[in-house]
């Protein structure tokens, strides 16, 4: 009886997500907004009261849609357009998610009584823009382009940035718990995994081109199926050796992507449903996982994050990353405004919880309104803003 009442419940919030992303489009608001709070209704707090408490599902839940939201991303970007910005856009991924971390994790000291690690820590988990938001709000733009390389730089950035922001929320945890580790160690920690990861992206990628072309399957609809495969195996890997396997999976799918393989626009048609099937399960299991009334305390210091976030943080690590770019005024400003913070905040908050920090869930309830602050006022606002800025063109140019 247990099996066919989950199965009902969520079988019927997917249903009602599907039908809300329609409503979420009109209306101009992220569809992730409406999933978390579809979750939230149906946790223990809301109407459904489903009781949901589990950090370390919720994490294995969120690294597997992770992997198919950014792989479809990587599936459907052309290289053309990531090439003339790949520099500016791996400098924005490391060195602008290093300067957003530090100066907030500052600024959260200076303004509230979280200690120094704990506010760098803080920082550190919502330095990162998400990926699953920024792919959604730019593939549902239609015929609508942005100017000067704006959308694969930003794509790129968000696909790319998590693993520093990952590499510094993980070692912001190890510090507050072993407050002796060398800082030399975790610099050479996170080359490696940044290395690792390029280094093996380009050969898983280049081998599903090969498989995929050479070894012809009897039955169509495998074809997907086996790229699913190679996706997995492609993460888990440059996991398993140390390299970050969200880079990989990226990558991979990048140079599978920009090549000819068997039944092509079947499979992006295909990984790009999956990846909306995986923000929705994602999303609304991060919903099920909050409880409102320990966000209402919270709501105070969190507006002032989110806003020094937005106005402060954010701008100055974008205007100070491009500086050797030449990059108009006006794209660095719209750069800085997607900044829209997500699913990875969120999951990245959780970690402090299965550590057993004193101030945990303070953190992710803090982090979790963060999150809805940015999507809500970021996200809603990013088309109107690109038009003000005359950063809008349609697939032709004009």
């Amino acid at each position: 009886m247990f099996t066919e009442q989950t199965i009902f419940i969520g079988s019927l919030l997917l249903l009602i997500s599907i039908l809300l992303s329609k409503t979420s489009h009109r209306l101009g608001i992220p569809s992730l907004i409406l999933f978390l709070l579809l979750g939230m209704l149906a946790g223990s707090e809301g109407i459904g009261g489903i009781y949901f408490d589990d950090s370390s599902i919720a994490q294995f839940i969120g690294n597997i849609a992770l992997v198919f939201i950014i792989f479809s991303g990587g599936l459907d970007t052309k290289w053309s357009e990531v090439k003339p910005i790949l520099w500016r856009g791996i400098v924005l991924s490391t060195i602008g998610v290093f300067i957003t971390a530090i100066s907030l994790g500052f600024f959260i000291n200076w303004c509230t009584d979280f200690s120094f690690i704990e506010s760098l820590l803080i920082g550190s988990i919502v330095s990162s823009t998400d990926a699953a938001a920024v792919f959604a709000i730019f593939r549902s733009r239609g015929k609508q382009k942005l100017k000067n390389n704006l959308e694969p730089t930003l794509e790129f950035e968000s696909a790319s940035n998590d693993p520093m922001a990952y590499f510094l929320t993980t070692t912001m945890i190890f510090l507050i718990m072993n407050p002796s580790t060398s800082i030399e160690s975790t610099i050479i920690l996170l080359v490696k995994s940044l290395s690792l990861g390029a280094l093996l992206g380009v050969v898983f990628g280049k081998g599903m081109v090969f498989l995929t072309n050479k070894v012809s399957l009897h039955i169509p609809a495998l074809y997907p199926v086996r790229t699913i495969a190679l996706a997995l195996l492609t993460f888990s890997v440059s996991y398993l050796v140390g390299g970050n396997g969200l880079i990989s999976a990226y990558i991979a799918a990048l140079i599978l992507g920009n090549s000819t393989f068997a039944h092509k626009k079947a499979q992006i048609q295909f990984f790009d449903g999956i990846a909306w099937l995986m923000q929705i399960i994602m999303f609304i299991t991060l919903g099920l996982l909050v409880f409102p009334s320990q966000i209402v305390p919270v709501i105070g210091i969190g507006l002032i994050i989110s806003f020094f976030l937005i106005l402060v943080a954010r701008p100055m690590a974008i205007f100070l990353c491009l500086i050797p770019f030449k990059v108009a005024v006006k794209d660095q400003v719209f750069i800085s405004w997607v900044g829209i913070r997500g699913a990875v905040p969120i999951i990245l908050a959780t970690f402090p919880i299965a550590a057993g920090l004193g101030s945990a869930h303070m953190i992710f309830n803090i982090i979790f309104f963060i999150t809805i602050t940015s999507a809500l006022l970021q996200g809603s606002t990013i088309n109107i803003f690109a038009q003000y800025l005359g950063l809008t063109s349609s697939e032709n140019g004009k």
